[in-house]
């Protein structure tokens, strides 16, 4: 019997050991992301100055946006934070998503990294933290 008990465990624990690895990728690439356009927004404003201009932003907004965008990653990215960094992330998404679909581009490239950052940035976590799994069961 002991057995049987042993070979159930491997394989849950080797699915949470990738899961864990799957769940770090997916977030670091969310942080990468968000860490790039933070530093675009702050360093380099004029090649994103059409991408304002199109979606009715100021370009004196880098510099309240980058910091912000920035302060996400980093809060996502530290262990403690993790939580309230995808809440605050999401809320960002959202808003990129929200700026498209006002412009009527229901669809676009922007529109569709920013949902699936968004889903990177979940699932990430529900990925390598097991309290996230237990909160929000898969059913």
């Amino acid at each position: 019997m002991s057995e049987t008990m042993n070979l159930h465990h491997v394989p849950e624990i080797m699915t949470s050991h990738r899961a864990l690895w799957v769940g770090r990728i997916m977030s670091a690439l969310v942080v990468i992301a968000l860490v790039a356009d933070g530093t675009v927004q702050l360093f380099a404003p004029a090649q994103i100055a059409s991408l304002l201009q199109e979606t009715g932003f100021a370009m004196d907004l880098t510099h309240v946006v980058g910091p912000i965008v920035l302060a996400c990653a980093l809060l996502y990215a530290i262990p403690a934070t993790t939580v309230l960094g995808a809440i605050l992330v999401t809320g960002f998404l959202g808003g990129a998503i929200c700026a498209h679909v006002r412009m009527g581009e229901l669809g676009s490239p922007p529109e569709i990294i920013s949902l699936l950052l968004g889903a990177m940035t979940w699932g990430g976590l529900y990925a390598r933290d097991p309290r996230i799994r237990a909160i929000l069961p898969i059913r």
